[in-house]
């Protein structure tokens, strides 16, 4: 179990042709073949030929949105999104400037919310549903106070063997930033695994792409950064204090090549045959391999994408986390009828003996709540054709 992973308990102790314009996936691994059957029997439910145990309202074959993989966006609808998530950046924050004074942007907000919710949201029956809200939640906050017209990108981690010249991560004016500046510094040790990462080629500060110069506001709270880096500390022990610094990252290619590649991903999804074995094995690190969920975390690391805690600070945690969702879908419209509505687990992080989730708990994001959403049970958020959501993955 990880410490400066993101395995918990360690941390505890510190298709139609023409239907919405969907398009034919384009083969590239055996992860491509799951991710055609969860659209398909997306559509099924949908038309009602097949059921998700969900109670569909308004969302019809008219109002389903359609999340598409980053780099399979026009050069137009990427610079969409990156002009709305530098929107939320320069947007006053709406939380107490005396309890978060380092909040000091909508999207710090954001940050904020992660840092207090991250004990009963991870290693916890929430861990899906909640995350899940939360990227909803920005996806509106874009869209409702930015003016983005589309719809939350992903990072499909198989995809790019060597992120760093992936069209994410590549420093190009449509990329969402380049790799730190290539600094000397040491490897990482990821927790109680033992396993010693390599240093990537960066580790310093983000100064190309649409993303060169940001800063960063709160944190650090629990850092993996190399200390040789001098990552400034946080004046606030609870990481709320203002503490103005770069955007530092070191993509690398260590966890695509080997822990998240297609065929990885098709056999998690594969091999998991319900939500516990499912959700535990997406989060916890072994020493025979990292999970996935680490894995695309620590292809960025950096700081803050290296923080358990402030990881939503770092701009593509959005694309990683639309990842984690669609992996989510993937594997529950395999066979909708017996997997949608599973949600099992504790409420603790890294306390298995917590009070177990319940579909009826009611999920919380404070500030960053979309307008007229507040109290959402889990129940309603199991499925992405119904309750608050209408969206599918392509």
């Amino acid at each position: 179990m990880l410490l400066n992973g993101f395995s918990f308990a360690a941390l505890s102790t510190l298709v139609f042709t023409d239907f919405v314009n969907a398009k034919p996936l384009t083969k590239r691994g055996p992860d491509d073949e799951l991710a055609a059957t969860a659209l398909s029997n997306a559509y099924k439910v949908l038309d009602g030929t097949l059921s998700d145990g969900s109670t569909r309202t308004t969302c019809s074959k008219d109002t389903i949105a359609v999340r598409k993989e980053y780099g399979d966006l026009t050069n137009d609808e990427k610079d969409d999104y990156i002009t709305s998530v530098k929107c939320l950046m320069k947007t006053p924050s709406k939380l107490s400037a005396t309890q978060y004074p380092g909040a000091k942007t909508r999207y710090d907000d954001f940050v904020v919310v992660h840092i207090n919710m991250t004990m009963g949201v991870h290693d916890t029956a929430s861990f899906l549903a909640w995350h899940r809200w939360y990227i909803f939640a920005f996806e509106t906050a874009l869209r409702k106070e930015c003016g983005y017209k589309g719809y939350q990108p992903y990072w499909n981690w198989g995809k790019y063997p060597d992120p760093t010249i992936s069209p994410i991560f590549d420093g190009s004016e449509h990329s969402m930033g380049g790799n730190g500046e290539s600094v000397k510094h040491s490897g990482y040790p990821l927790g109680m695994v033992g396993i010693q990462v390599p240093a990537g080629n960066g580790g310093g500060c983000v100064n190309t792409g649409p993303f060169a110069n940001t800063t960063v506001n709160l944190g650090p709270i629990a850092p993996s950064i190399d200390r040789a880096l001098n990552v400034p500390r946080n004046p606030r022990s609870d990481g709320y204090g203002y503490n103005p610094r770069c955007l530092r990252r070191d993509v690398n290619k260590y966890f695509t090549s080997q822990y998240i590649r297609p065929v990885d991903i098709a056999k998690h999804i594969t091999s998991s045959k319900d939500i516990t074995a499912f959700q535990d094995t997406l989060q916890t690190d072994t020493r025979a391999a990292f999970s996935m969920h680490t894995g695309g975390h620590y292809s960025i690391w950096g700081d803050p994408g290296g923080d358990f805690f402030v990881s939503p600070g770092e701009p593509t945690f959005w694309l990683h986390h639309g990842q984690v969702d669609r992996h989510w879908w993937m594997w529950q419209n395999q066979d909708p009828a017996n997997r949608v509505q599973q949600y099992k687990g504790g409420t603790v992080m890294g306390n298995h003996n917590s009070k177990a989730g319940s579909t009826s708990d009611i999920q919380q994001l404070s500030v960053v709540t979309p307008a007229g959403m507040t109290g959402i049970p889990s129940k309603s958020i199991l499925s992405t054709l119904a309750g608050p959501f209408c969206y599918i993955y392509q």
